[in-house]
């Protein structure tokens, strides 16, 4: 396992993480056995870092994280996110006193005296622009209850208006082979300002795992089946902002990727890895079999820079115009 230091903290984190949104919640059915066994599994293969949320089950990720992690406190570093509890374009949603109180919640279930990483859960972007609850953020770090903190984002200007205008140490980005937009202009920023960059839906809600066709269904609790078409949140959280016909179309052109790479879901975790700004890539799990393939995406073929090109022209012509919302 590869160890990348997270921007410009002291945070050294492994390049392959997870992220725990599966294991709480809103993808079907969840097990806390098999959730468990997982995060053990990552731990054992040298995984140092896992991204949540306090809305992921209702914190139920957060408590699963913590019974995991018990005596590991010192090791394991743990980003979660806030504000999607409350109304996310309400400026009181941000004030000290309601952040605060997420921050003590989440703290509370974690069993920790600390968060590593605290993280605005995709807010609107007029509360990034009004930019108080950065004050709130730095204040929360002095006080210790932080070590740092940073933005989950939506797109790739509110990306850009944070790096501009904050001291925020990581950006949380939608990022895959079928989501390259970032590369463009906001990777190259977060770079020059030593900023961290954690990849998610790196599979783009499963598309690229290469396992569904067009009639697939999922559960009802599932985010694919009741936000597909950005219902519940925004649709670029759900297959990348890709209708789900289309994506499955997209993605069985990319097979090809895993011709050297065992499978599709290890080859478009390399993609994401060999990104130069990526600190961190943060796929999903439900179980073992899923953790063990996942980090086994560190040890496939590299892409060659004709692979890299081939693959960049295919977003550009066949995948960008597809994409919805405002990204």
């Amino acid at each position: 396992m590869k160890y990348n230091r997270l921007g410009n903290t002291d945070l050294e984190i492994s390049e392959l993480s997870f992220g725990t949104w599966a294991i709480g919640g809103s993808w079907g059915k969840t097990d806390d056995r098999a959730a468990l066994e997982g995060l053990h599994t990552a731990m054992d293969a040298g995984v140092n870092f896992f991204d949540t949320a306090d809305v992921y089950g209702m914190g139920h990720s957060e408590e699963l994280l913590a019974e995991a992690t018990k005596g590991k406190e010192s090791e394991i570093k743990i980003g979660t996110k806030f504000c999607r509890q409350g109304d996310i374009n309400d400026p009181d949603n941000y004030s000290m006193e309601q952040v605060s109180s997420y921050l003590e919640d989440s703290l509370k279930r974690l069993n920790r005296d600390q968060v590593d990483l605290y993280q605005i859960h995709c807010p609107s972007f007029e509360i990034i622009k009004d930019g108080s609850v950065f004050e709130v953020l730095e204040k929360l770090k002095q006080q210790g209850k932080i070590r740092y903190y940073g933005v989950s984002v939506e797109t790739v200007e509110e990306g850009v208006h944070v790096l501009k205008n904050s001291n925020a140490s990581a950006l949380q980005v939608i990022f895959n082979i079928l989501r390259q937009k970032p590369l463009e202009e906001l990777f190259p920023a977060a770079v020059e300002k030593n900023v961290g960059i954690l990849a998610r839906v790196p599979l783009a809600s499963g598309l690229l795992t290469g396992k569904f066709n067009r009639d697939h269904t999922f559960e009802e609790d599932d985010h694919r089946h009741f936000n597909q078409d950005g219902e519940a949140f925004n649709v670029g959280e759900t297959f990348g902002g890709l209708e789900f016909s289309k994506g499955v179309e997209l993605s069985q052109k990319l097979n090809w990727i895993a011709d050297e790479r065992k499978n599709m879901t290890r080859a478009a975790l390399k993609w994401i890895i060999q990104q130069e700004a990526v600190t961190s890539v943060i796929p999903g799990f439900r179980n073992v079999k899923q953790v063990k393939d996942n980090i086994q995406a560190l040890d496939v073929k590299d892409y060659s820079q004709e692979e890299l090109k081939s693959l960049q022209k295919f977003y550009n012509e066949e995948v960008h115009a597809h994409i919805r919302g405002v990204y």
